[in-house]
């Protein structure tokens, strides 16, 4: 008898074997491949960097080339070993590193094992918990742990009543589901913002696509598997254009009514690559490559109207990456003394690169918001450096857990993660580094000024929020304080003028702006007249940095 709610008639497996794990791995990434730009969309903040699902998808994908050539015969506890080293290495942002520590937990119970049964599910699943919250410093309910621990209750609820395995798994997605719909009553921050844990929405859409493989349901998109994903390869290995260029990253929503998504998604696989179509019959999010924009555009009007639509040129991005790699050979850091400690800081442009390396550091590792670098890339950049102490400037709170998961994979070398969340306060602690010093001082030195400096954000608005009290509309102006919403509005002046205060930038002597890529230069020189006509006592100072996403970042110290 068919299972309710299976489209599948052919029985239920007993146990889990090496390619049918195998099988669950790659559905798992397509599934979440297919659906983590909505993740990345389930932002608390309407600021344009949401990523998590992005870094979810990026663990996933190193996990799944551990065992993409693996044959039939490998037992499940050698693979599921081998996606746990991969995602341990591929980890980037803190949800891919608790979803390494969620692999590793599993792994662990498994191993060794030829098949997974019911019961050794959910016994997995239980490590995995524990292995995850042990991975946090401070756990925090709401959030992608609170979901794991759920859909492992429920699993050990349902093999104490018998269930098979079809009915554990089941189970786990079912309360994974619902554990993820619960979050905004755990983290008040979620509720506000109207959006529910991005993190544990992923860990879901992974089990999800485990399960509809397991039930024999088919996960289109077939195509999204014939390479890597283009957000994950590095940018150092970028493959030189055709004879026609890159072409054009387009993006945009359609609304309409009626709307068909396949339909939609096949017309479009034939104008372009890359091509993601997610959505419904009212509203539908695009994202393709192609060489005339105007094609998929003018394609899409007919079904309806477009909204927040993107067009982006990738042959001038990667023409400016050139001359970025260029001036970075320029400004490389001066060799290492012997005995002398080494710093690393994370940064999002050649700017900052050069702003850290001008302060004395010994290297740079490219990320930040969107781009979060992975724990391999820090274990590589770890074991090339000639020293044996090393301080590491994350300058982002979520690179923190992967930088130190990097760590303990450099035995051979003392690593310490001073754990910078922002970038000014990554320039406060390089400005107190002493070459000469020993590695305590420095660290001392180092942590005290960071509760000097005080950081600002200013970026536009990605979607109406109200959030701590403030109001702000798509498309508005924000300001934002080490993580909290402080201002909104149309006026970009009235908006800085707030995110300093609440700042107290009038009790800091030095006010630093920190302007990006995607700043006006008439709206950067109002800005700094307001800085220079309204902070009199003040030193101000004025940087190039080029970072994305905001426009100006500002520090007071």
């Amino acid at each position: 008898m068919q299972r309710e709610g299976s489209s599948s008639s052919r029985p239920a497996p007993q146990a889990i074997d090496g390619p049918t794990f195998k099988a669950m791995i790659r559905a798992a990434l397509l599934w979440l491949r297919r659906h983590h730009e909505l993740v990345n969309a389930l932002n608390v903040f309407p600021v344009p960097d949401g990523d998590t699902g992005t870094n979810m998808l990026l663990t996933m994908e190193a996990a799944w080339q551990e065992i993409a050539s693996a044959s039939d015969h490998e037992e499940v506890g050698v693979l599921l070993q081998r996606v746990a080293r991969g995602a341990l290495m591929g980890a980037r942002g803190n949800s891919g590193v608790i979803l390494s520590q969620i692999w590793r937990g599993m792994a662990q119970v498994i191993d060794r094992r030829p098949t997974i049964t019911a019961e050794d599910l959910a016994l997995a699943l239980e490590e995995a918990t524990r292995t995850a919250y042990r991975g946090v410093m401070k756990p925090v309910e709401g959030t992608i742990l609170t979901v794991i621990r759920e859909a492992s209750e429920a699993a050990i609820d349902a093999v104490r009543r018998g269930g098979d395995l079809m009915e554990v798994m089941e189970q786990v997605v079912r309360r994974a589901r619902e554990a993820v719909q619960r979050t905004p009553d755990l983290l008040p921050i979620l509720k506000a913002a109207g959006v529910v844990d991005s993190g544990g929405q992923g860990l879901y859409l992974i089990l999800e696509g485990m399960l509809r493989c397991l039930k024999g349901e088919p996960i289109e998109e077939e195509a999204l598997m014939a390479a890597p994903s283009s957000t994950g390869a590095r940018a150092a290995d970028a493959l030189e254009p055709g004879s026609e260029g890159y072409g054009y990253d387009v993006q945009f929503i359609l609304v309409g009514r009626h709307l068909d998504v396949d339909q939609i998604r096949r017309d479009l696989e034939a104008m372009g690559d890359s091509v993601l179509v997610v959505g419904d019959a009212s509203t539908v999010k695009v994202h393709l490559h192609v060489h005339d924009p105007g094609q998929p555009l003018s394609y899409a009007i007919r079904w309806g109207s477009l909204r927040d639509v993107v067009v982006e040129d990738m042959q001038a991005q990667y023409q400016q990456f050139i001359q970025e790699r260029a001036r970075a050979m320029e400004s490389a850091p001066p060799p290492l003394q012997p005995g002398q400690v080494a710093t690393i800081a994370v940064v999002p442009s050649e700017g900052w690169a050069r702003i850290f390396i001008s302060l004395g550091a010994s290297a740079t590792l490219r990320g930040g918001q969107t781009m979060n670098p992975s724990a391999q890339q820090f274990v590589e950049l770890l074991k090339e450096l000639p020293a044996d102490q090393i301080i590491v400037l994350p300058n982002n709170p979520n690179v923190v857990l992967t930088a130190r998961q990097a760590a303990e994979l450099v035995p051979d070398k003392r690593v310490e993660i001073l754990p910078t969340r922002t970038l000014p306060q990554g320039v406060t602690a390089m400005v107190a580094y002493r070459a000469e010093a020993d590695l305590e001082s420095n660290l001392q030195a180092m942590e005290k000024a960071l509760r000097l400096v005080r950081s600002g954000e200013i970026t536009r608005a990605t979607r109406d929020v109200e959030l701590e009290g403030v109001t702000a509309r798509q498309g508005q102006w924000i300001g934002l304080v080490e993580d909290h919403l402080v201002a909104a509005g149309d006026d970009l002046e009235e908006v800085a003028r707030r995110t300093l205060e609440a700042m107290d930038a009038d009790s800091a002597e030095l006010l630093t702006l920190y302007v990006g890529a995607e700043a006006d230069p008439s709206q950067t020189a109002r800005l700094i007249e307001l800085l220079r006509s309204r902070y009199l006592q003040q030193q101000i100072e004025v940087v190039e940095a080029g970072q994305p996403h905001y426009p100006y970042i500002l520090s007071a110290e």
